[in-house]
């Protein structure tokens, strides 16, 4: 395992996209929340950006789906130009079939639980995956603050994805910071969503390379 800084644009300047996915030089992936005022109760922006997003900046795109329906149109973000792709468990109807095909596309495949969700009844499925995230908000807004209560559930998952000896990451995202990001390393996190914690600073390149040190000193990267 290795620690990856993914900064989230949902805490972007959305009218300088550009700009600001070029000013996290250094980070692993753009993570791009898709929201469609249905799943979760906000909206934020679909294919058409995430293709032109694509084109602007050479960091691969997370686009994290949030929506209803992800089986009809997860596909069309991986055409978009994603390089992983996340659907929720509770809106998709085929999970693993979906899965499968994002994958038959040329993305990673993610499936994301919300903070109610259980990860064991789903044990059998992690084989099909490239990641899985486990929201530590309640999705739907940016700058929400850190349920600790979730860090449980980030150690059974870690030790369910050893136990299957699969390479399989495991992603964070909501309320991510310097506050917090060591304490879900701790728990067996790899890859870390962070927005109003990048974004928000005056230098988000900086704030990446931070975030990466604290983790991989805590986590991943740290000798066990």
């Amino acid at each position: 395992m290795s620690v990856q800084i993914n900064p989230s644009i949902l805490s972007a300047d959305f009218a300088r996209l550009a700009e600001e996915a070029k000013a996290v030089q250094g980070a692993d992936w753009l993570h791009v929340d898709v929201m469609d005022n249905h799943f979760v109760p906000n909206l934020t922006l679909g294919v058409p950006v995430v293709e032109s997003l694509s084109r602007a900046t050479d960091t691969p795109l997370d686009c994290h789906l949030m929506i209803e329906a992800p089986d009809r149109w997860a596909p069309a973000y991986v055409e978009a130009g994603a390089g992983s792709v996340t659907f929720h468990v509770e809106a998709a109807a085929a999970p693993v079939r979906l899965a499968r095909e994002i994958r038959a596309k040329g993305a990673r495949a993610s499936m994301a639980l919300r903070p109610a969700t259980a990860i064991e009844p789903y044990e059998d499925l992690l084989p099909e995956l490239d990641m899985l995230l486990i929201m530590t908000v309640e999705p739907g807004f940016g700058g929400q603050a850190f349920l600790d209560i979730m860090l449980p559930k980030i150690r059974r998952t870690r030790q369910l994805i050893d136990r299957h000896g699969l390479d399989l990451w495991l992603q964070v995202d909501g309320g991510v910071s310097a506050e917090t990001i060591e304490r879900c390393a701790e728990a067996g996190a790899d890859v870390f969503v962070a927005g109003s914690a990048v974004y928000g600073t005056d230098d988000p390149a900086k704030a990446v390379r931070q975030l990466r040190e604290q983790a991989a000193a805590k986590g991943a990267d740290s000798p066990r």
